[in-house]
């Protein structure tokens, strides 16, 4: 079982707009691009980067996704700070 996960993501206040971006996503464009442009959290500035952190650190449903999800997915999940569009890059 994985301890520390590494993502990115975008975090936006409606469901239209997060499900906007992650068919962007599909239709190939950049997660750091899109990220930078439309994400609310300090962390857009640096393409979405959260670096890599132990499970348990984020909240619950953050926390769920990074940790079952398919790694390099992009995943939408709803939280008390919004709609975040998750993208795990490995989990150790």
């Amino acid at each position: 079982m994985a301890n520390t996960a590494h993502a990115l993501h975008i975090l936006v206040k409606h469901q239209t707009q997060a499900e906007d971006i992650l068919l962007q996503l599909k239709k190939g464009a950049k997660f750091q691009t899109l990220a930078k442009k439309y994400s609310t959290c300090p962390s857009g500035k640096k393409g979405g980067d959260l670096g890599e952190f132990k499970r348990g650190t984020m909240v619950p449903q953050f926390d769920k996704v990074c940790f079952t999800c398919e790694v390099l997915t992009p995943q939408l999940v709803k939280t008390k700070f919004g709609w975040h569009i998750i993208k795990v890059l490995y989990r150790t």
